[in-house]
């Protein structure tokens, strides 16, 4: 039976969310930034290639929104997780050092998360407004 006041350590689906949220907004770098960036580098050559060998990136490109959408969900969900009140790790010295572990490769994965999705919502929905606007 559990008190008001025990810590509960961090469970493995926590850390299962924060690397399926690393892999989701990877997939709006490769399918929506990559090609915006390589075609506006005047690599669009590269673009054609990379579709003919990976076809599905045309298939996730027409469903950018909703892939934005749900990867921008998984970060909110994983933050929340990670940064939600009254989370703490337990006071058992060797079961502390494994939950602040933890704990810091969370956040790794998530910053480096959310730094990936910025990326890609800039190139996909920014770039090329901004360079329109400046007349490149």
């Amino acid at each position: 039976m559990h008190e008001k006041n025990d810590v509960q350590p961090p469970v493995a689906a926590e850390r299962g969310v924060t690397v399926f949220t690393l892999f989701t907004t990877t997939g709006t770098l490769i399918c929506c930034a990559l090609p915006i960036i390589l075609v506006t580098l005047g690599l669009g050559t590269a673009v054609v290639a990379m579709t003919s060998a990976f076809p599905f990136l045309i298939t996730l490109t027409k469903y950018k929104i909703w892939v934005f959408a749900f990867s921008g969900l998984m970060l909110a969900v994983s933050g929340w997780l990670m940064y939600r009140p009254g989370r703490a790790c337990p006071t058992d010295e060797r079961l502390g050092r494994a939950c602040n572990t933890a704990q810091r490769w969370n956040r790794r994965i998530y910053w480096t998360s959310v730094t990936i999705w910025g990326i890609g919502f800039f190139a996909a929905y920014l770039l090329l407004p901004i360079r329109i606007w400046l007349g490149l």
